[in-house]
């Protein structure tokens, strides 16, 4: 269907719409896990809780031992199994990703040979058919086609699974406890027939370990993972190997693969074996816990969250009623199948990480490798924190629909911060830093939580730190160890920084200086912004005009209009300049991150010579040149598959045409997000692309990753309540809403008529009841006086510089070069 308007095509959903008044159905029978399993959005469709610590799912193989064909272990398009691996990362952008730790093979046959010798797995690997698959929130189920099937269901720390086998052939477990995604340093198993168990551990990490640069910096240990397996029958065989070499009756076993892909690994590894007798008996019972402190602490996860007598059935019920609860964080009413499965997938995405990572009794590995325990009112700790892309979109909303979670999870990167020297990765492994990406999203993502509610840690110590790693510079930022995509300095050459007022793209050691001058910008803006919360003048007073730097990459003269483009360090711009090109920035292009100015999007649009020419751009910035919608693959217009222009689409309300907004994010969420499993634009991003799509479908928006206003769409269903634990509650209503009526033609907030795009924060504070009128064709009047406000000075801050004058804008929107000396 197609509804043309104001000359723009927009793509709307299909399907039959459920009346307005139909009662909520059960959220978890609309969420599939399947969805983002194809196409890049690196889900997995394995048994986990919310934010759980185990994440039990199938580890699929292209005939290489040491690459599994996905991120994070699973491809829809990859029909063959190698393991039922205990952890996953969802969504991950690198190749392969993380974790993927100890899979466990069901084999039908005698084990003669080492598996680990089975490099391309033609032996100790089976296929299945995805007939044969069944995947909903908390359980996993697969037939293979050699004739055994799994069925896994898990609680927050430990799992069950049945396994059967056919009754006429030989039966065996096999434990791949070296064989995590990215390879191990080691491994170790022991098995015990006298009590049925088998339980080891793995040294693992190197996450995004083969990317080709950075050498060694991205092959580091970053965590143990202990594992502790109990069975229902006794053995009848046993045996382990190590490397080529098989053991059979032995029941230990060490050994590792090393981070190496190919020739380099393959072969390599040491694991164990247990073997059945299923002639009267076909079905083996097991249950298994995890932790990353110690054996011990394993073992007591497993005997606190899971009884002997506990079934799969039991588990993936009560799994099924934990997901059920969660999900009613936002009941939404009415809307298509399509759009209900589409939104409580997205949903179900945002609520699988952050990871717990502590044990039952409050122990947890901290970024030192020392074991810690919680602080003081601190429930559990999290890790797994892709910052660079969280910050834009998930952590707004975990705050937004959890709060008490939200607090522990900026209490935990604290104690990370603390343990790791006092410096915030911008990307946390389970506990361990990565440096992967680039900026200081910490900051933003920390700000933003307290401004949506969270503010149950300790507050001035995280912002303290914040501050000082904003402030102080660090002797790794001028370290290129890692360089580019992982470079250790967390604010890189922050001298040089301070000095320039941007970060040069010759001795930054950054990925890029434009995008990092961009993410500064926007870090610094987010702590200048809390400072006036928390009374620290001072600190806002300092901060703050470090917040209006984008300015010093802007160049007027790069191309029409002006573009964001990287200088060296003698105030030279880099050329050639190309705005397509992403010489200067971080996965994106000088077109996208130009847009990256959401705290001062009307200094923005002066700099580009007023709204009106801004708007023209942004047109030209989401359509191609025959008028059709751009959703990727160009670099000069908007990619909705990654994380710097996410935001782009809620700009128009910023620049006086919310029409545009509703139109394009409408259209983006219909074309680019679908069920089935290729249903995500592109990596979730542990959430981040299906937080976006919760956003959109509500119909708001942050204006700022590090505030509290939300911007104004229209609503994709006719009702939705959010129930925010702990805060008060929100409704959002929209009568008429439907595929057809993208348009808003009139709110109405707490009973009186709001005619502004966008809600203050007291609506987050307080909650309300919004009511939006929408229609098929726009109101190019409503919400366009009383703008969202910027929180920058208005009147530009003139800084030293080298070479060029820096472009700014002056107080009539006019653009006009500066001079003068730092503050």
């Amino acid at each position: 269907m197609r509804v043309v308007t104001a000359g723009l095509a927009i793509v709307l959903l299909a399907g039959v719409a459920v009346p307005a008044g139909a009662s909520a159905r059960d959220a978890v029978g609309s969420v599939d896990p399947l969805i983002g399993s194809a196409g890049g959005g690196n889900t997995y469709p394995g048994a986990v809780r919310p934010f759980g610590m185990i994440s039990w799912s199938l580890t699929s193989t292209r005939g290489d031992q040491t690459n599994t064909g996905a991120a994070n272990g699973y491809a829809y398009d990859a029909t063959r199994v190698r393991g039922f691996s205990l952890t996953h990362v969802n969504g991950a952008g690198c190749h392969p990703g993380a974790a993927g730790d100890v899979p466990i093979m069901p084999f039908v046959g005698e084990v003669t040979t080492s598996p680990t010798a089975d490099v391309r797995d033609e032996v100790y690997a089976a296929d299945f058919r995805h007939e044969d698959e069944s995947a909903t929130p908390g359980r996993y189920r697969v037939g293979l086609a050699s004739g055994a099937s799994a069925d896994l269901s898990v609680t927050t720390r430990a799992g069950v699974g049945d396994f059967t086998f056919p009754a006429d052939k030989p039966a065996a477990l096999l434990f791949r406890v070296s064989n995590s995604l990215n390879g191990s340093e080691d491994a170790e198993v022991t098995i015990d027939p006298a009590r049925r168990t088998v339980s080891g551990s793995v040294l693992t990490g190197a996450f995004c370990g083969r990317r080709a640069n950075g050498g060694a910096n991205n092959k580091k240990t970053y965590y143990r993972l202990y594992f502790t397996a109990s069975f229902d029958r006794d053995f009848a065989g046993t045996g382990t190997w190590v490397n080529g070499s098989l053991q059979p009756g032995s029941t230990t076993a060490t050994g590792g693969e090393g981070y190496e892909t190919g020739a380099a690994r393959q072969g390599r590894g040491s694991g164990g074996y247990v073997t059945f007798d299923t002639s009267q008996d076909d079905d083996v019972r097991m249950r298994v816990g995890i932790s990353y402190t110690s054996a011990s602490a394993a073992r007591r996860n497993l005997d606190r969250e899971i009884r002997p007598h506990h079934s799969v059935d039991d588990i993936a019920a009560d799994a099924r009623r934990e997901w059920a609860r969660q999900l009613r964080a936002v009941e939404v009413s009415g809307g298509t199948d399509a759009q209900r499965t589409t939104f409580y997938t997205a949903l179900y995405h945002a609520f699988l990480q952050p990871n717990i990572t502590s044990d039952v009794d409050g122990t947890y590995l901290g970024s030192d490798r020392q074991v810690h325990r919680l602080e003081r009112g601190q429930r559990a700790q999290y890790g797994n924190f892709s910052g660079w892309d969280q910050y834009r979109a998930h952590t707004q909303l975990l705050a937004l629909l959890e709060p008490g979670i939200a607090s522990d999870y900026a209490q935990s990167l604290l104690n990370l911060a603390r343990q790791n020297g006092g410096v915030w990765d911008r990307w946390v492994h389970v506990n361990g830093p990565t440096h992967v990406m680039t900026g200081d999203p910490s900051a933003p993502a920390l700000a933003g939580m307290y401004a949506m509610g969270a503010r149950d840690f300790d507050v001035r110590a995280a912002f303290d730190s914040l501050v000082r790693q904003a402030t102080v510079p660090h002797p790794d930022g001028l370290s290129d160890k890692g360089c580019p995509g992982q470079c250790e300095g967390q604010r890189p050459n922050l001298a040089e920084y301070l000095r320039l007022g941007y970060a040069p793209q010759d001795t930054c050691h950054c990925w890029g200086g434009a995008a990092e001058t961009l993410e500064d910008a926007t870090a610094d803006f987010a702590l200048a912004d809390w400072a006036g919360r928390l009374g620290r003048d001072d600190v806002r007073r300092s901060l703050l005009p470090r917040a209006g730097w984008w300015r010093n990459t802007f160049n007027l003269s790069a191309a029409d209009g002006g573009y964001q483009q990287a200088r060296a360090s003698d105030g030279t711009w880099t050329w050639p300049f190309s705005p397509s090109s992403d010489l200067g920035f971080a996965q994106g292009t000088s077109a996208t991150y130009t847009w990256m100015v959401q705290h001062d999007v009307s200094g923005l649009a002066a700099a580009m010579g007023g709204r009106e020419r801004a708007v023209q751009r942004l047109d030209g910035f989401f359509h191609k040149p025959d008028g059709s919608w751009a959703t990727g693959g160009d670099g000069l217009r908007y990619d909705p598959t990654n994380e710097p222009g996410i935001h782009t689409p809620w700009l128009y309300n910023a620049l006086g045409q919310p029409w545009k907004t509703q139109e394009t994010v409408r259209a983006m969420a219909s074309l680019v997000y679908r069920t089935g499993p290729s249903g995500l634009p592109g990596n979730d991003d542990l959430g981040t692309m299906s937080a976006w799509y919760v956003f959109a479908a509500l119909g708001v928006y942050p204006q700022t990753p590090s505030r509290a206003e939300l911007l104004l769409s229209s609503p994709m269903f006719p009702r939705a309540k959010i129930n925010r634990n702990g805060a008060p509650t929100i409704t959002i209503s929209a009568p008429d809403a439907s595929p057809a009526n993208v348009y808003v033609n009139g709110v109405t907030l707490n009973g009186r008529a709001h005619d502004k795009s966008w809600l203050s924060e007291q609506f987050v504070t307080h909650g309300g009841d919004l009511v939006v009128d929408v229609a098929a064709t726009p109101d190019t009047s409503w919400g366009t006086t009383n703008l969202p406000v910027d929180h920058v000075p208005a009147a530009a801050t003139r800084y030293r510089t080298a070479g060029p004058p820096v472009l700014s804008a002056n107080a009539d929107l006019k653009p006009f070069a500066l001079t003068g000396t730092a503050p």
